[in-house]
């Protein structure tokens, strides 16, 4: 069988493509750019931005080929409130429509497709399970969300599409955010925490997420939704302050009245100077865990990874490339 990934050059497509390869299976990768990776000797690479439909079109996806959509633009690098549409929307909405309008032509039905947690919002229930009211904080989750109304309509001309929301991918290749903490945390000083640092804070490995993908696939690609965590995440304290320790550092941890950093924060956001996007703090004192029992019941999917060891791992690569070594891609670290 021919497996299509979209963004399959990205964070979890050059996981998940290894795995379908060991399987057996033949992969095309269709992206806008080529890395240096290993299983091209035996995957084929495809040039293709989904924000072009005639170059979906020129793929040539097959009837029976099984699809896999995870090109996306990220929250990283954060952008000013004036331009997060129009650079969330073209890869992750309209590039999804040309990716689900070009299998339609083809007649191709079987699709996998990530959005992500930020669908939620604040908080409702704890911990939040696929059917927690979706009420996104910005563009970034408002472009996903769009996705799955997207995905529901398609399901009903016949498609099969699951759908997985992630919380924070980590894993070699990509720090994004985390890269301001590490660096905070080199130079021995305060590590401010939005709040009291005792609400949990959940992590996704990209290795569990190419897994989630590929079980999909195995399952028959129910037309459900999933949410991708960790299991048991510690409280932003611990796992912080573990990381300090790690690190030989001299920082501190800084608790902060959740309330007036947001404000302060929404303030910079107002005046088009960025530190954070809004999806990120507004949440960020929280109870914000997700619930990723149905991965386990209907995919037999359990995550394998936990967040104190990612982000050690992620701060192990960080230091690995200052020091000018070669990270391998075995090791665990961050989106």
């Amino acid at each position: 069988m021919r497996h299509v990934i979209f963004g399959g050059d990205g964070f979890v497509g050059r996981h998940l493509a290894p795995k379908l390869i060991a399987d057996g299976e033949e992969v095309i990768v269709a992206d806008i750019v080529k890395s240096d990776l290993q299983h091209y000797r035996k995957a084929t690479f495809v040039h293709c931005d989904v924000t072009d439909p005639a170059a979906i079109q020129a793929l040539g996806v097959k009837a029976d080929d099984m699809v896999y959509n995870l090109s996306a633009k990220m929250l990283s690098p954060i952008q000013v409130r004036a331009k997060r549409h129009d650079f969330f929307y073209p890869v992750n909405y309209h590039g999804t429509v040309n990716i689900i309008e070009g299998m339609d032509k083809a007649g191709a039905s079987r699709l996998v497709h990530f959005t992500t947690d930020m669908i939620y919002g604040h908080t409702v229930t704890y911990p939040m399970t696929e059917d927690h009211p979706v009420s996104p904080l910005g563009e970034y989750g408002q472009s996903k969300l769009d996705t799955e109304v997207l995905a529901a309509e398609w399901r009903k001309r016949g498609m099969n599409i699951s759908l997985f929301r992630p919380r924070l991918i980590i894993g070699p290749g990509r720090l994004g955010i985390l890269e301001k903490l590490f660096k905070l945390v080199d130079m021995n000083l305060p590590v401010p925490m939005i709040g009291s640092g005792r609400n949990p804070y959940q992590f996704i490995s990209v290795f569990d997420c190419a897994e989630a993908a590929r079980l999909a696939w195995k399952a028959g690609v129910p037309n459900e939704a999933y949410n991708l965590g960790s299991l048991n995440p510690p409280p932003v304290r611990k796992l912080l302050g573990d990381l300090v320790r790690h690190a030989g550092s001299k920082s501190f941890l800084m608790p902060t009245p959740g309330w007036a950093v947001k404000r302060t924060l929404d303030l910079l956001d107002w005046m088009n100077m960025p530190i954070m996007d809004p999806e990120q703090y507004l949440i960020a004192d929280e109870m914000c865990v997700l619930d990723v029992s149905k991965g386990e019941r209907d995919l037999g999917w359990v995550p394998q990874y936990n967040d104190g060891d990612m982000l050690i791992a992620a701060y192990d690569e960080y230091r690995a490339k200052k020091a000018g070594q070669t990270v391998g891609a075995s090791q665990v670290p961050a989106e």
